[in-house]
């Protein structure tokens, strides 16, 4: 449902709706006039027993129930005036019912909205989340111990990713939207080995070092288990606590472990002092956020310091709070909009900060989708890291947010060199050493001179092969980087027909024959200009339409013009960049946008969230803003600093 950022227009009209929705509302309601139109013309396909296009609207009863699938109503609205639906052996809409499901979209769905935070609810850590916690609580990693060959790549080595099973995307798409994931029992019980590993491992002879580094004392040079005090004990306890809570903890609470450690010395202090930790580490205070942030009032209000702490944290680093954000929410200093920009300018800068590109970027943009399917360990290395560079790059070096369309920095080994023409000769030499036939090589920052066809992400040879063929490319081009939401497609979709005996038709030829469906057009003439646009690059993410070259390696003519549904025209991808650079460029930011926003919330968006999404897009494309003025406008932003409290009955 994107929109044009800074259009008169548009909120001239959306004033004129917002004047006139209590009285149109009342006469177009959903419950009463909406639902029924449904029942009659749409549940045999979209109902019961039989879900086309995974939509059902037997579980849309309510306004409520409309509002929170706020997207789908566009697509209904575009499709019902289209006589698309009902098809056409179904009976059909009349020229009244039609009226109405757009006069009561307009009205209820396109008008203002308030801008209004999401409901509080604690969420359990995501697996990437919790190994990052129990590596910085602990100072060390849980690796897995397996050898790898040197000319390799080697495979998962935290033992934590390896052990517990994989979060599945919530309704935002992030695997850290576990707010529908249940604790398991098979779950629990990872963590539960999990935990007692960690706590092997820090009192094991060879973590001394890092165990006095917690403690904050010295160790005498034959000290032991035998030596260990209670002294020590109740220092490791006041560390640990509030490192594993994310906040502050009360004496009363310290006091609980503490009375157990008491009288205690040596191994058997330590086994008690295993036991009381493991309790920690496995309570709902440190598996699941925001379990012990105040909810004694209802209504909308801030989030408290901690709060805002964790969530500053999870965001740009997928992990816990550090000392500093711990110092600055206990001090109360946090929530002052100084201190959180300068947060950002921080966190940015740090190490850690690589979990945006690693987790964020390669979830938005479904990068992982190349693991299935590269099986060459040294290509699926150069490919994969290829873009999470680049990433993390605009991410967290102050890059412009546009530069993920067009740059002329790349990141290049000699795993992708290859695709890069006459530029690959100013890139650094890395000689394999004998005895071994490929190796994986150091990527470099690299400039682009002569392969004018490559620039930004979307001509990377990882992101081209990931997405083999027009129709591909031309859907993952829409829905990741411009932010269409297209319907599904049917399950039942005849293959393309070979050319007829005698004729000499390219795919594209074959494919405008195949598509002829009314049912497939709609989207095929969105996706369609876009997907042959990228047909000058092969499967495997080579150009082939290069220097004049304008036949394919078959000698066949490849066609990468196209036209836009705005009416845009363009030759080549290199003419649709620059409309994506110029008139889509407000659309592309937006989708930005909205996609950071929903990571950094853990949460799909909803209608409310729409002024917030609007607002810091109109930003960032008047100013040619960065990624570092997106992060920090969105940590500014009240989506993210304040939330609802539900009222205690109603929880």
């Amino acid at each position: 449902m994107a929109r044009s950022v800074g259009s008169s227009v548009v909120r001239v009209t959306a004033c004129l709706m917002a004047l006139g929705a209590s009285r149109m509302s009342a006469e177009v309601a959903f419950e009463e006039d909406i639902r029924p139109i449904l029942e009659a013309s749409c549940l045999k396909c979209h109902g019961g027993e039989t879900v086309k296009g995974r939509v059902d609207f037997t579980e849309i009863r309510t306004d409520a129930d409309a509002d929170a699938r706020f997207e789908l109503w566009e697509t209904v609205v575009e499709v019902v005036e289209a006589g698309e639906m009902p098809p056409e052996d179904h009976p059909q809409l009349t020229p009244e019912a039609k009226k109405k499901i757009a006069e009561w979209y307009d009205l209820r769905l396109s008008a203002p909205v308030e801008s209004r935070p999401g409901v509080f609810k604690p969420r359990r850590l995501s697996g990437p989340e919790y190994r990052n916690s129990l590596r910085s609580l602990f100072g060390f990693d849980l690796e897995v111990v397996v050898a790898e060959a040197q000319q390799t790549v080697a495979g998962e080595q935290s033992l934590v990713l390896k052990l517990l099973p994989k979060d599945p995307p919530g309704d935002s798409g992030f695997v850290n939207d576990t707010h529908g994931a249940p604790l398991s029992s098979a779950l629990w019980e990872q963590y539960a080995f999990l935990t007692e590993a960690a706590l092997e491992k820090l009192f094991a002879p060879k973590q001394r070092a890092g165990l006095k580094g917690l403690i904050g004392g010295e160790f005498p040079d034959e000290w032991n288990l035998e030596d260990f005090s209670e002294k020590q004990a109740e220092a490791l306890v006041r560390y640990f606590l509030p490192r594993a809570f994310r906040r502050h903890v009360p004496d009363s609470r310290l006091e609980e472990a503490l009375e157990a450690i008491r009288g205690h010395s040596g191994r058997s202090l330590v086994a008690i002092l295993k036991f009381e930790l493991k309790a920690v580490l496995l309570s709902p205070e440190f598996l699941y956020r925001g379990m012990l942030m105040p909810v004694n009032a209802g209504g909308r209000q801030p989030v408290d310091s901690y709060e805002l702490a964790e969530r500053l944290s999870y965001f740009l680093w997928e992990d816990r709070p550090d000392d500093e954000l711990m110092l600055l929410a206990q001090n109360g200093e946090l929530s002052s909009s100084e201190a959180l920009r300068d947060q950002v300018e921080r966190m940015l800068k740090s190490p850690s900060a690589r979990s945006l590109s690693e987790s964020f970027g390669v979830q938005w943009l479904g990068i992982a989708n190349l693991d299935a399917l590269i099986t060459n360990p040294i290509a699926h290395h150069s490919l994969r890291t290829q873009p999470v560079l680049f990433l993390n790059y605009l991410f967290t070096e102050n890059r412009p947010v546009m530069e993920l369309i067009d740059s002329k920095t790349t990141f290049i080994n000699t795993g992708v060199s290859g695709f890069y023409g006459e530029d690959r000769g100013r890139m650094k030499l890395h000689p394999t050493p004998k005895g071994i036939e490929r190796q994986t090589t150091p990527f470099e920052r690299f400039t682009l001179e002569k392969a004018s066809w490559r620039g930004g992400i979307l001509t990377m040879p990882g992101i081209l092969t990931m997405n083999r063929g027009p129709i591909q490319r031309g859907t993952w081009l829409l829905r990741r980087v411009l932010g269409e939401r297209l319907g599904e497609p049917p399950a039942d979709i005849p293959p393309i027909k070979p050319a007829p005996r005698g004729e000499k038709l390219t795919f594209r030829e074959r494919f405008e024959r195949h598509r002829s469906d009314v049912s497939c057009a709609r989207c095929h003439e969105k996706i369609d200009p876009i997907g042959f646009s990228l047909d000058g690059y092969d499967t495997n993410g080579r150009f082939i339409k290069r220097d004049g070259k304008k036949g394919s390696a078959s000698g066949s003519v490849i066609d990468t013009s196209g036209k836009l549904p705005s009416g845009e025209t363009f030759t080549d991808y290199a003419g649709l960049k620059t409309i994506f650079m110029n008139s889509q460029r407000g659309r592309i930011v937006r989708n930005a946008v909205e996609r950071t926003l929903s990571y950094a919330l853990c949460r799909k968006m909803t209608r409310n969230d729409y002024p917030v999404i609007d607002q810091i897009t109109e930003k960032i494309v008047e100013h040619n803003g960065t990624w570092k003025d997106l992060f920090t406008e969105i940590v500014m932003s009240s989506s993210f600093r304040e939330t609802i409290i539900e009222n205690q009955e109603k929880q």
